[in-house]
């Protein structure tokens, strides 16, 4: 069974972010890491403003290309260059270390359209 952690907000295409905090780290979920299985690339979103739902960089796995996106809509100020010399992070801890970028959003509210945990747990299945 994969992790949700339940302070987190989820997208339908598995990224999440926490609206708790005004600088966020956005990543993908313990159940995409799964699917994708060994991530060997990540190619870091540029900084700069995006809307919610815009793609902003490509994970590659040894079975597929996954395009991220943004979660919400805001400014990425900082991507984990960590990740240039360990991708496998994304893998091992997805919810920490794996963390993509961090985005500076308008609010707390910024995130109330995504699912909570308790939804993504049901879109999941």
């Amino acid at each position: 069974m994969s992790s949700v952690p339940d302070q987190l907000r989820y997208r339908d295409s598995h990224e999440w972010v926490d609206p708790t905090q005004a600088v966020s780290p956005v990543g993908i979920t313990d159940h995409a890491q799964a699917e994708l299985t060994d991530v060997v690339f990540v190619d870091l979103p540029k900084l700069g403003s995006v809307t919610a739902g815009q793609q902003v960089c490509v994970i590659e796995s040894v079975k597929a290309a996954s395009d991220i996106y943004a979660p919400v809509a805001g400014e990425i100020v900082e991507v984990n260059e960590a990740l240039n010399g360990e991708p496998g992070l994304i893998n091992t801890d997805p919810y920490g270390a794996g963390w993509i970028f961090k985005i500076k959003t308008s609010g707390p509210d910024a995130a109330a359209a995504l699912m909570d945990a308790t939804a993504y747990r049901a879109h999941i299945g």
